[in-house]
């Protein structure tokens, strides 16, 4: 057991508008299981590589740990290849019986070791580069979202896994995970950083708390302010009013005042008094003014967002009667003789593991109704070599639709805005209610960090009038806070949807029916 100590950290990236890290210290301990939360753009995958030693950074980092970091990268060669070969190559000196064994915790047959890693599906590859990487030891471990495009049933061998383990930084937006693998958190807050014994739903309460007062704090900080600013105005006219008593006495329209000339010092030094007075409530205002500020700054206030759904003239929206796909690299067929409908109001959660035709049905739907791909995303085919039954929509439906895929978005916000024909200005906005800074906006898209992509298209969707709204794996790398924001959207406007989710309090708060596939 070792420690990590973090001292007056400061780091931005080159030509970067704002630091990610300004004069930052804490310490953490290579026995915790840490998880690692904060907003999109915060800095997380970013502090991990400053661990790493792959950027440059004033301040210092010390520990006598050895970092190692998941998800490792793979090369095409190595795509290729089984990864019984190359897993050396990934980490040094390790062993394949260790890695074998690791797989068997992850309830896995070691005979995924010796295919050709680009035919294992996305929780295959993840069991086997998690196991490569818990083959070592005495590692510092640092894991960066590793549930992400999971199904539910990898998720939930990958939370018993990393339950079973210690030293390690888990970054993930899965509150589920976090509850289940943690015992200490590392958050990344608005303008601080704080270390904190628990899991993500101790965390969540003690800050819930913690804003409740500062909140209370702040209203009573403003009521104090008020009340000296009245005093303070009160005093400052009595002085003014003293002040100019003892200035200019006519001796014919004031003949009862010419014997109080000599009282002129005494109103001077009374006013002298008030005046005083006034500059010491006005020091008070500004100390209270200090206090106030350092109140909020890591008070979370999400804005409620809002929706614009249309109502369709048709009660059922899309009809799927006796349907089967089956993919021209495929066996058998993927799924067959599916049937339901989506009415006005559902929101229907296709659920199912990686693999069994949740985006192909998601695409099919898609085109029936003539939604064609937008631009910077990949097409709508899909390459199945058999389909039958009746997928069927209601003429002149509109459909909201986000892709899984960001990999195609570019170019800046402008770009952006005037391809899909989005007020840049309303689209700016939902954007800044969803955390991200107005900094960003004079960046590329391509330089935003995943959770911001992924956000830019939720807010483009957001901001299209739908009949229904289609959603593929909208929330993979979306921070905690927005899912909470987009939690509360749904269940205020209760918009007709199609959406796919592996987030399992998502689904569950917001599905009025699941369709297992």
């Amino acid at each position: 057991m070792s420690q990590i100590h973090i001292n007056n950290i400061t780091f931005s990236y080159e030509g970067s508008f704002d630091n990610i890290f300004e004069n930052v210290s804490f310490s953490v301990d290579t026995d915790w299981k840490l998880g690692l939360i904060g907003r999109n753009g915060k800095g997380k995958t970013t502090f991990l590589n400053l661990l790493l030693g792959k950027y440059e950074y004033a301040g210092t980092i010390s520990s006598s740990a050895v970092f190692d970091y998941f998800p490792y990268l793979i090369s095409q060669e190595q795509m290729r290849r089984p990864a019984a070969e190359f897993a050396d190559e990934l980490k040094n000196q390790c062993e394949l019986w260790k890695i074998i064994c690791e797989l068997e915790q992850l309830c896995e047959d070691a005979e995924i070791l010796y295919r050709p890693f680009l035919t294992l599906s996305p929780g295959e590859r993840t069991k086997v580069l998690l196991a490569v990487l818990f083959s070592g030891e005495n590692d510092f471990l640092l894991i960066d979202e590793p549930t992400n495009h999971l199904d539910q049933e990898s998720r939930e061998q990958v939370k018993a896994y990393l339950s079973q383990k210690k030293g390690f930084i888990l970054v993930s937006h899965d509150r589920d995970l976090l509850d289940a693998c943690v015992d200490h958190v590392l958050v990344l807050n608005r303008q601080t950083i704080e270390v904190q014994t628990g899991n993500f739903s101790s965390w969540w309460e003690n800050k819930q708390r913690k804003d409740r007062f500062a909140q209370a704090e702040n209203e009573k900080h403003l009521k104090e302010i008020g009340k000296l600013r009245q005093a303070a105005a009160r005093s400052a006219q009595w002085a003014d009013k003293n002040e100019s008593t003892k200035i200019g006495v006519n001796p014919i329209k004031d003949h009862d005042r010419v014997s109080t000339i000599g009282m002129r010092p005494y109103i001077g030094a009374k006013t002298k008094k008030m005046q005083r007075r006034v500059k010491q409530m006005q020091n008070r205002i500004s100390r209270e003014i200090e206090e106030k500020e350092g109140l909020l700054v890591d008070l979370e206030q999400t804005v409620d967002l809002k929706l614009m759904p249309l109502t369709h003239h048709k009660e059922t929206l899309v009809n799927v009667r006796d349907y089967s796909v089956k993919y021209l690299t495929g066996d058998g067929p993927v799924f067959t003789n599916l049937t339901f409908t989506v009415k006005r109001g559902q929101r229907i959660a296709l659920h199912g593991e990686n693999g069994c035709g949740k985006s192909t049905l998601i695409k099919m739907i898609l085109q029936t109704a003539g939604v064609t791909a937008l631009s910077g995303e990949p097409p709508l085919t899909t390459e199945t070599d058999s389909l039958s039954g009746c997928c069927e929509t209601a003429s002149g439906l509109i459909i909201s639709y986000i892709n899984q895929d960001t990999s195609g978005i570019k170019g800046d916000i402008s770009r952006f805005c005037k391809e899909r024909q989005l007020d840049q200005s309303l689209f700016c906005s939902i954007l800044r209610q969803l955390g991200l800074e107005r900094v960003q906006f004079a960046k590329n898209i391509e330089d935003y960090s995943e959770g911001q992509k992924k956000k830019i298209l939720i807010a483009a969707s957001l901001l299209t009038p739908a009949h229904l709204y289609i959603w593929d794996e909208p929330l993979n790398y979306i921070d905690v806070f927005s899912r909470m924001q987009i939690e509360k959207l749904l269940l205020d406007y209760q918009p007709t949807m199609v959406f796919v989710e592996h987030d399992v309090r998502f689904r569950e708060r917001i599905a009025t029916e699941v369709v297992e596939l």
